[in-house]
C-alpha cells in the first residue's frame, strides 16, 4: 500500500507531501489541473524513463520519494539487494519501503532503495509488487494476444514458468539435432583432425610437471662433470687437503679452550666455532655422498636430449609452449568429447524426443487450467458488464490451437466481445465505440485486479471517460467494494466515482508570482460538497448541485455496510456549512 508520496520540483508542483490511506481515494480537480501528474511520479519512482522535461523550469533538479508497505514477497529480494531496511527493535511493524528518484536538469537520473543507491531497473523490479496502473486507453493493450494470455493466465492462477523452461530445453535440442544434422560432413572432418592430434601428442604421453623435471635433469647431467669437479674441490678445502677448513678451525677452537678460563667472555666465540665445527662435518659428509652418487651417464643424457626434443617438435607444430602441451591434450579430448556426443544422431534424436514429451506434459497442464478459467473469466467480466450499462452484453476468452508449439503454450487467447443482446461477439479491437471499450476495459480491470492482484495498490487513470449516468454511479460503487480488499486511487471526472470515494483529493492550479503551479490536497465536509457540486454543475454553484452533492456523498456512505471510519459524510455540520456556499 502507498503511504506516502513527496514531490519538489516536479513539473508545475513546487513542493508538495501526501499521506494515503487504505480503501478508495478519488483525485480530482479542472481539466488540465495536473490530476495525472501524481501518476507519472509515481511512476517515475518506480523506474519508468524521466528526462528534464520533469523539471520545473527554474528548478536546477525534480525529486520523487514514494514510501510504501514492504510486501512479503518481496523481503528475500531486499535483503538480497543489500535494501533491507533496520528493524525498530521496538514496534511489531515491518519497516516500510521507502523509494526515491532525483533528475537533474540535464536529465539525468539517480535513485534509492531505503537510502542505499540503486539502478533504474531495480525500481522497475519492484513495480509489478507495488503498482498497477488502468489507463484510459487500458483497452489498447487486451487486444495483444501476449496481454491477453497473461491476464487469464493471473486471473487463474496459472504457473506457466515451468513450461517455458521445457520449452527453452526442448529448443536447445532441436537446434542441437538440426545442426548436427547439416553439419555431418564438418563435423566428421573436425572428428579426423581432432583424433590424429590427440594421437600425436598420446605417443609423447606428456605428464603435467614433466617438462619442468626434464629440463632440471638435462641442465644436471650436461654439466655432471663440473658438478664433480667442483664438489671434489670444496671437500679437498674442508678437510682433505694438507691445510684444511675443519683443521684450522680445531686449531683455533684449542687455542681458545686453553685461555678461556681466563675469560669467559670469550665463550660465545667458542661455542660458534663448535658449531661451525659439526657444519663443515656435514658438509664433508654431505660432499662425500654426492660423489659418490654421481654418474656422467651419457646414455641417460642422450635420452633426455630426444625426449626434450619431441616436446619441442609438438609445441612448435601447435605453436604453443611446452609446458603447454599436456593441457592442448586435455582439452582436445574434451573437444572430441563433445564432437563424439554432436555426432550421435541418434543421442541428439532421443533428447529432443524426450524434451518435447517434458514440454507438452507441462502444455498440457496449462492449456487444462486456462480451459478452465476461461469460462470463469467470460463469466466474470460479463457480469461486471451489465453492471456498466452493457445489458445483454457478452465477454468471451477465445482459446485458439497453435501449430506449433510455443513457449506461451499450444493455444493463443483473444477476447471477444458483444455489446449487446443478440449480437455475436466480435474482437475487442473491432469494437466501434470508445465508451464501450472504456466500460469494457474497467470490467476485465476490476474483475481480475479483484481476483488476482499481486500489487498492494491499483491506479486508475481516467478509465471511467466515455462513462456517465447511472453507470457512472456503479463504477463507483465498483472502486469502493474493490477498495476494501486492495487500495484504490482513481482520477475521474465523474462525480458519481469522486462521491463513492474513501478519501478525497483536490488537485489545483493556480498562477503565483506570475508562475502557474499545481496543488494538492486533501477534502472533506464543505470543501467536497463544493468540489462534487462543481463536478455536477460547473464553476458556478447553486443551492440545488450542493443539494445533490449532499445528497450523493449521503447515499455512498449507506451503500456498502461497514464502510471505513474515515469515510467522509457530509452530515449534519457539512450541510449547514454548505448553506454559506454563494450560489
Amino acid at each position: 500500500m502507498l503511504r506516502r508520496l513527496s514531490l519538489r520540483d516536479f513539473v508545475i508542483v513546487p513542493e508538495l507531501e501526501l499521506d494515503f490511506a487504505a480503501g478508495f481515494s478519488a483525485l480530482t480537480g479542472e481539466t488540465g489541473a495536473g490530476k495525472s501528474i501524481l501518476i507519472d511520479a509515481l511512476q517515475l519512482a518506480l523506474g519508468s524513463r524521466g528526462d528534464a522535461a520533469v523539471v520545473r523550469e527554474g528548478a536546477s533538479r525534480a525529486e520523487i520519494s514514494a514510501e510504501f508497505d514492504r510486501p512479503k514477497a518481496l523481503v528475500a529480494w531486499l535483503e538480497e539487494a543489500g535494501f533491507d531496511a533496520p528493524h525498530d527493535a521496538g514496534s511489531d511493524e515491518a519497516p516500510p519501503l521507502l523509494l526515491r528518484r532525483v533528475i537533474d536538469a540535464q536529465g539525468k537520473s539517480r535513485a534509492w532503495i531505503n537510502g542505499s543507491t540503486a539502478t533504474v531497473a531495480q525500481l522497475r523490479e519492484l513495480a509489478e509488487h507495488l503498482l498497477d496502473i488502468h489507463g484510459q486507453h487500458a483497452w489498447q493493450g487486451l487486444t495483444r494476444p501476449a496481454s491477453v494470455r497473461e491476464l487469464l493466465d493471473s486471473f487463474a492462477q496459472i504457473d506457466t514458468r515451468p513450461m517455458a523452461a521445457a520449452h527453452a530445453t526442448w529448443r536447445r535440442a532441436s537446434e542441437a539435432l538440426a545442426s548436427a544434422q547439416s553439419r555431418q560432413a564438418d563435423l566428421a572432418r573436425e572428428h579426423e583432425r581432432l583424433t590424429w592430434q590427440i594421437g600425436e601428442l598420446d605417443r609423447l604421453a606428456p605428464d603435467a610437471d614433466e617438462w619442468e623435471e626434464l629440463n632440471a635433469e638435462h641442465s644436471r647431467l650436461s654439466h655432471a662433470q663440473s658438478l664433480m669437479d667442483a664438489a671434489r674441490s670444496a671437500l679437498e678445502r674442508i678437510g682433505e687437503a694438507e691445510v684444511n677448513a675443519q683443521a684450522l678451525t680445531d686449531e683455533a677452537l684449542s687455542s681458545l679452550q686453553d685461555v678461556l678460563s681466563y675469560d669467559a667472555a670469550l665463550q660465545d666465540t667458542v661455542n660458534a666455532l663448535q658449531g661451525a665445527q659439526a657444519q663443515l662435518q656435514d658438509a664433508a659428509h654431505s660432499l662425500g655422498a654426492y660423489l659418490h652418487a654421481a654418474d656422467l651417464d651419457p646414455d641417460r643424457l642422450q635420452q633426455l636430449d630426444d625426449r626434450l626434443s619431441a616436446w619441442m617438435t609438438l609445441a612448435r607444430r601447435y605453436r604453443r609452449q611446452p609446458a603447454e602441451l599436456p593441457a592442448l591434450l586435455a582439452e582436445w579430448k574434451s573437444e572430441l568429447a563433445q564432437l563424439d556426443a554432436a555426432t550421435d544422431l541418434d543421442a541428439l534424436q532421443a533428447q529432443q524426443a524426450q524434451a518435447l514429451k517434458a514440454y507438452q506434459r507441462e502444455a498440457k497442464t496449462v492449456s487444462a487450467a486456462r480451459a478452465k478459467g476461461a469460462p470463469a473469466l467470460s463469466t466474470a467480466v460479463s457480469q461486471a458488464m451489465q453492471q456498466l450499462g452493457m445489458a445483454g452484453g457478452r465477454f468471451e476468452v477465445a482459446l485458439s490451437a497453435q501449430d506449433e508449439p510455443q513457449s506461451f503454450g499450444l493455444e493463443s487467447a483473444e477476447f471477444l466481445v458483444a455489446g449487446h443482446a443478440g449480437s455475436t461477439p466480435r474482437p475487442l479491437a473491432k469494437v466501434g465505440s470508445g465508451g464501450e471499450l472504456s466500460r469494457i476495459a474497467l470490467a476485465i480491470a476490476v474483475t481480475t485486479s479483484q481476483q488476482n492482484s499481486g500489487a498492494g495498490t491499483l491506479i486508475f487513470d481516467e478509465i471511467d471517460t466515455g462513462v456517465g449516468g447511472a453507470v457512472a454511479e456503479t463504477v463507483g460503487r465498483l472502486m469502493k467494494q474493490l477498495g476494501r480488499h486492495v487500495q484504490v486511487l482513481a482520477v475521474t471526472h465523474l462525480p458519481q466515482v469522486a462521491a463513492c470515494a474513501d478519501h478525497h483529493f483536490l488537485v489545483a492550479k493556480a498562477l503565483k508570482h506570475g508562475v502557474t503551479n499545481s496543488d494538492v490536497r486533501p477534502i472533506h465536509g464543505e470543501a467536497r460538497v463544493a468540489e462534487i457540486a462543481r463536478m455536477l454543475g460547473g464553476e458556478r454553484l447553486s443551492s440545488t448541485s450542493i443539494a445533490h452533492a449532499e445528497e450523493m456523498l449521503a447515499l455512498s456512505a449507506q451503500s456498502l455496510p461497514g464502510a471505513p471510519s474515515s469515510l467522509t459524510s457530509p452530515g449534519k455540520d457539512a450541510a449547514t456549512k454548505s448553506k454559506k456556499v454563494k450560489p
